[in-house]
């Protein structure tokens, strides 16, 4: 899928964000050897804007769904109190173990607890509050780990979705032709309405990379 941005523009942003230490430079190049697979990452600019939530709303517990390569949970992980955890979860042997890798060199890498199992399990599995859920998985399932997470959300979190604009797909017809091969088109515009029409939520949509939803309960500020 093309970037919602052009390439010079992406360069350009990414020139314009404070850089990472040299362990998320190795993430980078080992992902790159995946091929295809490498535009999966979060890379710098959602990495530091997911650093940045945590740090100003003092989060000590957060929730990933879909880890891939660790780059965004080791990102939260690093903004995170010595006490603090990031529960993340995937199904991926081979993605995971680049993330287990370069975990393991940061000092951060030990406040990362990586659940191997489907997310629609796992999430079944936990217990509240997490102070910022970040969804970035197989978009079939957004609406499942919305809800799910919304229930694991404490009071005053918040809940972060990823390619909620899917490379502009979502100004698309709602036409099986306009979509991939797994539904990822009409499963993020599903979500997209979901959330515009839960009145439990305050939410809104920013255009950072390909897009990104911030998601708040509608009562927080009575916490």
């Amino acid at each position: 899928m093309p970037p919602f941005i052009s390439e010079d523009l992406e360069d350009y942003v990414a020139a314009h964000t404070s850089p990472p230490d040299y362990v998320f430079d190795d993430i980078a190049t080992d992902v790159k050897a995946t091929g295809g697979a490498a535009g999966m990452m979060s890379g710098r600019t959602v990495g530091y804007f997911l650093n940045t939530l945590v740090t100003i709303s003092n989060a000590k517990r957060v929730l990933e769904v879909g880890t891939f390569v660790g780059y965004s949970a080791l990102m939260m992980a690093s903004a995170l109190p010595e006490d603090g955890e990031v529960i993340t979860c995937d199904v991926s042997e081979e993605f995971t173990s680049i993330a287990r890798k370069h975990w393991a060199r940061h000092p951060a890498g030990k406040k990362i607890d990586l659940r191997l199992a489907p997310a629609t399990e796992t999430l079944d599995t936990l217990s509240p509050p997490f102070d910022l859920v970040f969804i970035d998985a197989d978009k079939v399932n957004y609406s499942v780990y919305y809800e799910k997470a919304l229930g694991l959300l404490a009071p005053r979190g918040v809940i972060v979705v990823d390619n909620v604009l899917w490379g502009g797909r979502v100004l698309g017809p709602d036409d099986p032709e306009n979509d991939d091969e797994q539904g990822a088109t009409k499963s993020i515009k599903t979500l997209n309405e979901i959330v515009q029409a839960d009145d439990r939520v305050v939410n809104v949509m920013l255009t950072v990379r390909d897009g990104m939803m911030l998601i708040r309960k509608r009562d927080a500020h009575l916490s």
